[in-house]
């Protein structure tokens, strides 16, 4: 399946391996789908926890699909590398490998790297994985690929400021005014997670200075998409107990104040695990987008979280926040860490919406929880909604390994869309063997098919948010990616 973990060192710049299609893993007592596995951790370095992978974010462009993801995750911040898994032919088969120049284990120079983004420049032809190098100033970077298969050695976007959760986004609308601009964003720990924004025009070789939004917004996590006029606008999660929005009209110049989304009303998990509650974004072909997150404002005492998403077709006006119907809001099911994503050429009442996910049956757990993957999908544009899916599961928390904030499965995972089929990537583990993890990322074998009306039997059209709804826990302080520096205000578990 892939190199032994004694021969690591013989790939010091990108090593593939290519999955046949069809491994189908059964390890997962409860899952519903058969599942292959996209990649694996051979590193032998003491710094890293093994065999551990955490973390994808995935694009979809033609047939191509790219993930990216740390692989080797270390207890302090980020993994041993970013690795990569792409499928060239729509889902039936993968290559994976990792990238170089990063880290002092793939021919780089920095200790680890962490928060990996896909994206694809359609006018530049080449594909972007922007990464988080974490070394003696953390920066962001992105890797390039002509192919999704070879990559170059990193280039900086910014080196300057102690980053954080960074995302990437291109503009791919040929008749678009900025087509071939591409978009990074990244949180200045420095400033106490001030956001900022970079623009490329040369397909991700040079980047623009690093610009503020006009109201020196704060927060962490955005993930910008593009409208197909050209507009950006960046969904985030701010510091004042809210989703926010920003956005720029001019290829990147400047970038407007946030707006207000919604409020951020968010039930805490249990077990120890690190679960961010960072948002999700999606854009249809008709430009409109859907912003999701974890939130428990349809439960009574905030006893759990939904997923929830709120729609806007210009990025300024929001609508009412509404429920994925996942589970009856009477369920004790607790939901979070999400990835959402639209099948390319979908829109409207037509747009088919995948969402995957992370649950505990129990929501109330203690110590003992149960977590599994989930998988729900809309060909209505969210009017109506399949029966759930569980893909992997149930993993027990001692499975995963640990970081400063708890033990790890994600921050966030991702949607592919091949061949009218989607393809949820995420991490899922195994019993360990030993000191040895076991978690790795998977997708499922022979993708999700789009549904049909008459399977679409799940709505919340009549849920209501319980009146005057607030999170189960207060203001707490949080830390920068190194673990040391405190930031004020109120947000999530840091992202590293």
């Amino acid at each position: 399946m892939s190199s032994p973990r004694n021969k690591i060192s013989l790939c010091r710049s990108v090593c593939l391996v290519v999955l046949a299609a069809g491994i189908v893993f059964t390890g997962f007592a409860q899952a519903q789908v058969g599942l292959t596995q996209l990649s694996e951790d051979t590193f032998t370095d003491t710094a890293s926890q093994h065999a551990t992978e955490v973390e994808p974010s995935t694009f979809t462009y033609g047939s191509t699909i790219v993930s990216a993801f740390q692989v080797a995750r270390i207890f302090g911040g980020g993994g041993a590398d970013i690795g990569f898994a792409t499928s060239t032919n729509s889902g039936v088969s993968w290559t994976h490998g990792y990238l170089p120049g990063i880290t002092i284990y793939q021919g780089g120079s920095n200790s680890a790297a962490s928060d990996a983004a896909v994206a694809y420049d359609a006018l530049h032809k080449v594909w972007l994985i922007s990464t988080l190098p974490i070394g003696n100033n953390t920066s962001v970077a992105v890797s390039r690929s002509s192919d999704g298969l070879t990559w170059g050695n990193p280039i900086p976007v910014t080196g300057s400021a102690s980053a954080d959760k960074n995302w990437i986004v291109c503009d791919d609308t040929p008749t678009s005014h900025y087509y071939g601009n591409c978009y990074s964003e990244w949180d200045n720990t420095n400033n106490g997670d001030e956001i900022l924004m970079s623009t490329s025009t040369d397909g991700g070789q040079t980047w623009g200075p690093a610009l503020a939004t006009a109201g020196q917004d704060f927060g962490i996590g955005g993930v910008p998409v593009v409208k197909p006029g050209g507009k950006v606008v960046v969904p985030i999660l701010g510091f004042n107990g809210d989703v926010i929005a920003f956005n720029s009209t001019n290829g990147g110049k400047s970038w407007s104040a946030a707006v207000n989304v919604a409020t951020y009303i968010s039930h805490g998990e249990a077990g120890g695990l690190r679960s961010a509650g960072l948002v999700s974004s999606a854009i249809d072909a008709g430009g409109k987008i859907y912003v999701m997150w974890p939130d428990c404002r349809f439960r009574t005492n905030c006893s759990s979280n939904d997923i929830v998403y709120s729609t806007s077709a210009t990025g300024t006006t929001w609508t009412a926040v509404k429920r994925v119907p996942i589970d009856a809001v009477t369920s004790t099911v607790d939901h979070f860490i999400t990835g959402a994503a639209i099948a390319p050429g979908t829109k409207g009442s037509k747009a088919q919406i995948a969402l995957a996910y992370y649950f505990y049956p129990v929501s109330n757990c203690g110590n003992n929880c149960s977590l599994s993957v989930g998988f729900i999908q809309s060909s209505t544009g969210g009017a109506t909604w399949t029966t759930a899916e569980t893909l992997a599961g149930p993993m027990q928390l001692t499975w995963l390994p640990g970081t400063f904030s708890g033990t790890m499965v994600a921050d966030y995972i991702s949607m592919g869309f091949g061949g009218g089929k989607a393809f949820p990537v995420f991490a899922s583990a195994q019993a360990k063997t030993g000191s040895l993890f076991h978690e790795a990322i998977y997708t499922t074998t022979s993708g999700q098919l789009a549904p049909t009306p008459e399977l679409e039997v799940m709505t919340a059209a009549g849920d209501r948010p319980v009146p005057n709804a607030h999170s189960d826990h207060g203001p707490r302080e949080y830390l920068d990616q190194d673990n040391l520096i405190p930031i004020s205000g109120k947000r999530p578990p840091e992202s590293e």
